[in-house]
């Protein structure tokens, strides 16, 4: 498989644009997963011998497309993994939904609990044992004839997360019909991407400020064009 856009490398850290078909490590489907295509590209381009170090600090489902960040080095891992532990990076995504969400901005509280058996996650009503706090801020930032584009800022990284809050608010990202979205899209995508990174780099601790274009769809180029 190709090598995703590259936002990003130094010696370091290697951040790509994810498309929405690549999965970040293997699973039960077989297909070549995206730390192991961007370790081939490792390889290949500085000519290493032997194994070549990936460290995965973070992940994105797979139908989601957008910036994901991987750790060259061990050190870096190390380093991005406490920052991801304590919110010291600031993810921003961008979602497409049907349905106007209750306020033009606000948060969305809820409790979420894993299903492991269907891979899904679901919010219930207060604290119960093995559910976690999730909190997201949400901001209509544009709007087609019929969808809106929504600003997502995360306070949590909960499984699912925000698939699943804007679904518990009758805002189902458009395709996601494993959150009650009515129908997939044609490539198996969901309308959402996560935009940019803001995190104080690791090593050289200069502040870094990433973004990824999102996928090139009539959807999202129309709302690229309007923010």
């Amino acid at each position: 498989m190709s090598v995703p856009e590259i936002i990003f490398e130094d010696n370091h850290l290697l951040v790509v644009n994810k498309r929405s078909s690549d999965i970040v490590q293997g699973d039960k489907t077989g297909d070549v997963p995206l730390v192991d295509i961007l370790k081939k590209y490792i390889k290949d381009k500085y000519n290493k011998p032997g194994n070549v170090f990936l460290g995965i600090p973070h992940r994105l489902d797979r139908p989601t497309s957008g910036i994901i960040m991987f750790a060259k080095t061990s050190k870096a891992l190390v380093r991005l993994n406490k920052m991801f532990r304590n919110r010291e990076v600031q993810k921003t995504y961008w979602a497409v939904v049907k349905n106007a969400p209750p306020q033009k901005r606000g948060t969305l509280i809820n409790h979420l609990v894993k299903i492991e058996r269907t891979n899904k996650s679901i919010a219930v009503t207060g604290e119960i044992e093995g559910s976690k706090y999730s909190e997201l801020n949400y901001e209509v930032i544009a709007k087609s004839e019929h969808y809106y584009l929504l600003e997502i800022l995360p306070k949590t990284g909960r499984h699912h997360q925000i698939r699943v809050q804007l679904s518990k608010v009758k805002c189902p990202i458009k395709g996601d019909i494993k959150y009650g979205f009515k129908r997939a899209n044609d490539n198996a995508s969901i309308h959402l991407h996560a935009r940019q990174l803001t995190f104080i780099h690791p090593v050289t601790k200069l502040e870094m400020v990433l973004v990824a274009k999102t996928p090139n769809d009539p959807l999202w180029n129309y709302f690229s064009e309007k923010v």
